[in-house]
């Protein structure tokens, strides 16, 4: 049985991110441009719909996101090719995707997190989107 206390989200939330290197718009747009990072879009198919998609990103709800993640997994996307992947992990503002991200790490993918402030901010700062 566990003896750790019952925190709130916004607790964890502010625990998972302090093992995360967060990214902003620009860092992931030039990591992507550069083929150093792949990008992963969890948002729900209305979402993206409604508001784009980021070209050249991976989209994978997030009920799916660790089977198709894992390298060793039989399930998993043909990019998902290793556990040195950088994965940026991005939701709709940046708070879930941040929890997800904690989640790849625990499947060893040590290089994944999330960008700041989620697909927003993407498309604030004004980087390519494609219609949904």
């Amino acid at each position: 049985m566990s003896t750790q206390h019952p925190v709130s989200i916004d607790e964890l939330l502010e625990q998972v991110r302090e093992g995360l290197d967060r990214v902003e718009a620009r860092e992931a747009y030039e990591a992507a441009q550069a083929g150093e990072a792949l990008l992963v879009d969890t948002r729900y198919a209305a979402l993206r719909e409604r508001d784009g998609l980021i070209p050249g990103a991976l989209v994978v709800e997030r009920n799916e996101l660790e089977w198709r993640l894992d390298p060793r997994g039989s399930h998993r996307a043909p990019e998902a090719t290793s556990h040195d992947l950088r994965v940026v992990v991005f939701c709709n503002e940046g708070y879930a995707s941040s929890l997800a991200a904690a989640s790849l790490r625990q499947l060893g993918l040590q290089r994944a997190t999330d960008l700041v402030g989620g697909f927003q901010a993407w498309k604030a700062a004004g980087f390519p989107v494609t219609a949904g």
